[in-house]
């Protein structure tokens, strides 16, 4: 059979061409297959994946952000020993932290975070040796939160409180975090001809928040505020979960005693 010549001027035979291409194609393949050893992303209150790797590979787990108060925690048989965070019950990360672990025993493992159990998710590790040195890819782009919450219609429904009750605070707010008043009572100094008017640090309460219409009981006693009779302010804020603060935002209430009222 002649073979056509090509641009080199040699003559190739078409059935070394279609077994040269056969060759070529299964290398590229097992070239291009994906990384065993892989990457998770931790953001927006979710794991990127569930991976599945083999004996001896690890998986990289990246805070990505927004929200990077998460741990990596064994849950489940096996899992029990794999934590990111075990020296507190609060984790915080900053964003593009990493944490990574290489799994040396089958099975399929659990996670969830310390804090928010929905944040997590499960490793499978096949019964097949690994490739340890392999490629996991690159580092995932991250998310900065620069932008403070949004408080909107903050609003007392009681502004006049009994001694030993509280009463309803009421906002919006368009992400999840820590919501806070300081309380200050209000005093008057001075002369008695000319007085006026100060503020006195008196303590505080604070609240998770979620994401809409949030009611919160403010005023009330506790270890954190005495809440004598007298005249406040109060100074809510709310801090998300990269830092960014909102408020304060002002309001006044008055907490009467219980003979004051008859």
């Amino acid at each position: 059979m002649t073979g056509r010549g090509n641009r080199f001027g040699l003559a190739v035979c078409p059935g070394v061409v279609a077994l040269v291409l056969t060759v070529v194609g299964l290398s590229v393949f097992a070239g291009g297959a994906d990384a065993a050893n892989t990457r998770v992303s931790v953001g927006n209150f979710v794991w990127s994946k569930d991976p599945g790797i083999d004996l001896g590979e690890k998986v990289i787990w990246d805070w990505i952000g927004p929200d990077t108060a998460h741990s990596i925690t064994g849950t489940g048989p096996g899992g029990v020993r794999v934590d990111s965070d075990p020296l507190t019950a609060y984790p915080s990360h900053p964003i593009g932290d990493t944490f990574d672990y290489t799994f040396e025993e089958p099975g399929t493992f659990t996670f969830a975070c310390k804090v928010h159990a929905s944040v997590g998710g499960t490793v499978t590790v096949s019964d097949t040796p690994g490739d340890p040195g392999s490629d996991p890819g690159p580092a995932p782009e991250v998310f900065w939160d620069d932008e403070a919450p949004q408080l909107e219609e903050v609003r007392p429904l009681d502004t006049r409180l009994i001694d030993g009750s509280s009463g309803e605070l009421r906002f919006g707010i368009n992400e999840k975090a820590l919501a806070d008043v300081e309380y200050y009572r209000v005093v008057k100094t001075g002369p008695r001809k000319r007085p006026r008017w100060v503020r006195r640090y008196a303590g505080y309460s604070e609240w998770q928040t979620f994401i809409g219409y949030n009611i919160v009981d403010y005023g009330i006693e506790s270890e954190t505020f005495p809440a004598t009779p007298g005249r406040y302010v109060g100074l809510l804020r709310a801090t998300d979960e990269s830092g960014n603060i909102a408020g304060p935002v002002t309001f006044r209430f008055e907490i009467a005693s219980p003979t004051a009222v008859r």
